[in-house]
Parts: C-alpha cells; structure tokens; sequence
C-alpha cells in the first residue's frame, strides 16, 4: 500500500507537500530564534544552550536536538527525492518541445528547480559552517553561536552565500506553500486569494528576518 501510494504521482506530491509544511513549520521557530541575536550575546547563547537542554531531565542533553535534526533530514530527502522524480517523470512525458509555448509562468515557478538545489547546497555549507565548524571561516567556538555567527557574517561570501540563500527560500516558500495547499485539498476557489497572500507574507517574513541577521552584523547593529 505505501509502495502504491509513493509510486503514484499524487502520492509524491502529498509527500512533497506534507515535508514541506514540516520544514517551513522548523524555519518560521527557527528565523524567530535567530532574532534573538538582536538581544545580544547572552541571550543568543543561552537560548543556544536551552535547544540542547531541552526536554531534561526526561530526555538526556541534546536528545530533542537530535530528533529534530532526524525529522529535519528525512523531509529534506523526502521532498528532494519526490521533486527529482517528479520532474524526471514530468521530462519523460513530454520529449518533445510544445508547438505551441506555453502560458508564462511565474517568477518562482521557473525558478523552484534551480532554487532547491541552491537550498541543498547551502544547507550542507550551512551546517559545516556553524554546527560543525568545519567550514568556519574563524576559530570556531563550541558553545559559543554568537560569536560563531559574527565570525561568518564578517566575511563577504558568507554574507553572499547566506542572502542569495535566503532569496532563494522566498521564492521557494511563495511558491511550494500554494502548491502544498492545493495538494492537500486546502484550495478553492474562495480561498485561493487567501493563501496566495498568506504565501506572500511568510516568503517576505522568513526572508526579511532571516537576512536581516547578516545585515545586522554588516552595519555593526550586532557586533
């Protein structure tokens, strides 16, 4: 039955649908934890340090940290894996060119293929950056995300790599949250509107606030 399900076009949008509204529900929690860093370096740190203390003392340290990042992981796959053999199914059924062009679609829609694999890429840059600090441009400090964030916002590619990421998500959201509402049968034609203006406030939240983290560090506002 899962098989069938998952094999069946619907079945991979609902899967496509369904681990993207678990990522946006992660990235709106996220973007607000990021904001901290407006506070300064004590509340950044220690809302840093509650994330791995949380669920104590019935979950052991970083135990709900863990889970997380597994959800995370798996909707992350699941969406990628259901988009690529969408497409690729989406080639196969037309191999040739239309005669006729079709109707100009928007922005976002042309762009969702490319804006994935912008996000994939960042995403690993992402955690090699600030969760292992493999990629850390500075010395990176355990412990210590305040510093750690100003270290990557202080360089110029880490400033690029993090807006055109970001963009990217905007337009992502904008699109694949209409999209997921349409597959869930939330759609109709009295609410269309409605969730078409709902995926524009959260694509211009999510990237305002999550740019505007590296921008505080540019202008010196987070130092």
């Amino acid at each position: 039955m899962t098989r069938t399900v998952w094999d069946s076009s619907v079945g991979k949008k609902t899967v496509m649908a369904v681990s993207g509204l678990i990522m946006l529900t992660y990235l709106v929690v996220h973007m607000l934890g990021n904001l901290k860093i407006f506070f300064g370096s004590g509340d950044f740190n220690h809302y840093a340090h509650w994330l791995r203390t949380l669920g104590e003392p019935f979950l052991h340290y970083e135990w709900a940290l863990w889970i997380i990042r597994v959800v995370l992981v798996v909707a992350v796959v699941a969406h990628a894996t259901a988009a690529y053999q969408l497409s690729r199914r989406d080639i196969r059924a037309r191999p040739s060119k239309y005669v006729h062009k079709k109707p100009r679609s928007s922005y976002a829609t042309r762009t969702m293929r490319w804006g994935g694999i912008i996000l994939g890429l960042f995403i690993v840059w992402h955690i090699l950056d600030l969760t292992t600090g493999t990629a850390h441009p500075g010395g990176f400090q355990s412990g210590h995300p305040y510093q750690n964030v100003i270290d990557t916002f202080s360089t110029w590619y880490g400033d690029v790599i993090y807006i055109v990421a970001m963009l990217a998500l905007g337009l992502h959201i904008r699109h694949g949250f209409w999209s997921a509402a349409q597959t869930l049968g939330a759609g109709s034609r009295t609410r269309d509107r409605a969730l078409k203006t709902i995926a524009d406030v959260l694509a211009l939240v999510l990237t305002v606030g999550f740019i505007s983290v590296p921008v505080g560090v540019m202008t010196g506002l987070v130092s």
